[in-house]
């Protein structure tokens, strides 16, 4: 799994770094400065959270723990309703998309409480099964 978290934050990583260049380079003369800043607000989580899913695929391996499994999909997830919620926000100016976007930020913040578990838990595990 941790091969597979490696590859899917490398590739959240391309498409964050593309979503800035389109957001600097083709919609900056087409959106508004506040839809702009909305699109900026995205693409930087979604950058911030791709690289998080290879800490996790790093994690994984160094932890054998199911919690970074788990902060990996709660990241991915959070990409996907956040940011994405966000770029769609920005580009249809359909304000009711701001509703939906904390769940997102919701599930990186659980990412990163599941991160923050997997060495304790998998240490708590591993001490218990020497007695």
């Amino acid at each position: 799994m941790s091969n597979h978290f490696f590859s899917i934050g490398s590739v959240l990583a391309l498409l964050a770094v593309a979503g800035g260049a389109l957001g600097g380079h083709v919609l900056k003369p087409r959106l508004s400065e506040y839809h702009l800043e909305i699109f900026e607000v995205a693409a930087r989580y979604h950058m911030y959270h791709a690289i998080a899913v290879i800490i996790c695929s790093w994690a994984i391996n160094k932890f054998s723990s199911p919690w970074a499994q788990t902060a990996g999909w709660l990241f991915v997830i959070g990409i996907v309703i956040f940011s994405g919620s966000l770029y769609l926000l920005s580009l249809t100016k359909f304000r009711w998309l701001g509703a939906i976007t904390p769940i997102g930020g919701t599930a990186f913040m659980l990412g990163w409480l599941c991160l923050a578990i997997a060495p304790w838990r998998n240490y708590t595990w591993k001490k218990s099964n020497n007695k």
